[in-house]
Order: structure tokens, then C-alpha cells, then sequence
């Protein structure tokens, strides 16, 4: 969904028929200045999206950004200030707020679990579990924290699951058929177990999903697969487990969590009157 899409369902979802309490107290012809700060530390992240919030209700909103966004800053850093008509700017304050607490939420967790592996050589992964409609700012939001984007949709890579395995009739044939419609694509494998890694890899999966292994299980996993494959790990793993399943020779940990279970960092807009 583009952009602008977005915010418009957005908006159109918030403002309805009309902001009334705006249109009743607010004069036509007043203006204002718009501060946006931010409350808690963290990664700010979808300045582009606060700022169309508020030049879809009036184009003369403008803009200047006292810091770049995607870097990690303290509470209290101004992130944005907004210019314009104090209508525009009342009525789109508080769609702009939702989407750059989120964005900034996804942001902030990400750059949380990417310190937290810092110096394993274990990169990050985000996962399709994210907000209907939204998941290409999510997964850009990903990589602003400093987190990897895996696939973006069922379209542009194959994952072979449990559940693909058994209605295929198992491993072999799967990524027979796998590779056979689709030779282009990348190929990944979901297995939980010694003999599903010998199952893959004898069917020539170039990367496995190792799923649900405790940091003991991911580094006999790694001895088995002995560099025949690329290792991912997943399920379960959260921000006081993910440096201990950070093993030597795995090569990602994908996390759900960066997209569904992000909380939103916490921002504010405080409006000043302009004569």
C-alpha cells in the first residue's frame, strides 16, 4: 500500500465528517507552530509519514527536523517541528502520533535486540508478522533499527514449513517442487530436529530454519550442518534470550516480536499559537 494510502485510510478513519471540536474553537485563519518530542529513548523513525498526516489536510504545513531520524537518542530530543494553518495541524496531530509511535516503537526494539547480539556476527531478522497494511513501514522501520529485512511476502522467497513438508509428502519432494516452479527464488527449510537438518540438506536446501532449539540444541545444530547450509534460528526468543542463541556459525535470528509485540515509543506535540 502506498504512502499516501496509508495515511489517508488513516485519517479518514479519525476525522470523519469533520473535526469538530477543531472547527468550533480554532479560526480559520490561525496559525500555529507544532513540536513533536520525544519522551523515552529510543529510534526515531517515520518523519515522512507524520509529515503527510499533516500536508494531506493542508499543503502550507512546513517542516524542519532538529535531528535525523533512525539514530538513537535520549528523551527530551525534539524530533520535528511543524509550521501551518493550527487546524491542519490540531486535526492531523493525532494520526501523525500513532503512525510515528509505531514506526518509532519497531525502530527502537530493533536497535534493542541488534545491540544485544553486537559482536556475534548474527544479524537480526524481521518476519510477515506485522500490522495488516502496514508492513512495508514496518519493515522499514526494521531497518532502521539496524535489523535485516527477510521476505516481504509469499511472492518473493520460499519457506518450506512443517506443514508444506506434509502436504508434500515430505522434505525431498517439497523442495523438489519447490525448485521447480520457482529456480529463481530463494529456498529455505523449517526443521526441528536432527533428522529433518539431514533431510534438508540431502535434498540440497541452502538454508535452514532451525525452529525452537534451545542455545545447546543451535550449536549442535551448527556442528551438524558443518557449513553446508545457512542457519536460521526462531521461536520464542526474546531480548534476555537472544544473546545466548547467538551461537558461533549461526547466521540469523529472525524475531516476530520487532513487528508484533513492539510497544510505542512514547512522543508528544505541543502546539504554540503564532500571531
Amino acid at each position: 500500500m502506498e504512502l499516501q494510502e496509508i495515511v489517508r485510510a488513516a485519517l479518514a478513519e479519525d476525522v470523519g465528517s469533520g473535526d469538530a471540536t477543531t472547527l468550533a474553537t480554532v479560526g480559520a485563519t490561525a496559525r500555529a507552530r507544532a513540536t513533536i518530542t520525544q519522551k523515552a529513548p529510543g529510534v526515531v523513525f517515520g518523519l515522512d509519514v507524520a509529515e503527510r498526516a499533516f500536508t494531506e489536510l493542508d499543503a502550507g504545513v512546513t517542516f524542519e527536523r532538529p535531528c535525523p531520524e533512525g539514530a538513537w537518542q535520549d528523551a527530551g530530543t525534539r524530533v520535528l517541528h511543524a509550521e501551518g494553518p493550527a487546524r491542519a495541524l490540531l486535526t492531523g496531530e493525532r494520526t501523525a502520533l500513532n503512525l510515528l509511535q509505531r514506526l518509532s516503537g519497531v525502530a527502537t526494539l530493533t536497535a534493542r535486540y541488534v545491540q544485544a547480539v553486537e559482536g556475534t556476527g548474527v544479524r537480526i531478522l524481521d518476519t510477515r508478522k506485522t500490522t495488516p497494511g502496514l508492513r512495508m513501514l514496518e519493515k522499514a522501520a526494521v531497518r532502521a533499527g539496524g535489523g535485516t529485512n527477510y521476505r516481504a511476502g509469499l511472492f518473493d522467497a520460499i519457506l518450506i514449513k512443517e506443514n508444506h513438508i506434509a502436504a508434500a509428502g515430505g522434505v525431498a519432494p517439497a523442495v523438489q517442487q519447490a525448485r521447480a516452479a520457482h529456480p529463481e527464488l530463494p529456498l529455505e527449510v523449517e526443521v526441528r530436529n536432527p533428522e529433518e537438518i539431514e533431510q534438508a540438506l540431502a535434498a540440497g536446501a541452502p538454508r535452514l530454519l532451525l525452529d525452537n532449539m534451545d542455545p545447546e540444541q543451535l550449536r549442535a545444530a551448527v556442528a551438524q550442518v558443518g557449513g553446508r547450509a545457512e542457519l536460521e534460528a526462531s521461536g520464542g526468543i526474546t531480548l534476555e534470550t537472544v544473546r545466548a542463541h547467538a551461537v558461533e556459525g549461526l547466521d540469523f535470528i529472525s524475531v516476530g516480536a520487532l513487528t508484533h509485540s513492539a510497544p510505542a515509543l512514547d512522543l508528544s506535540l505541543i502546539l504554540e499559537p503564532l500571531p
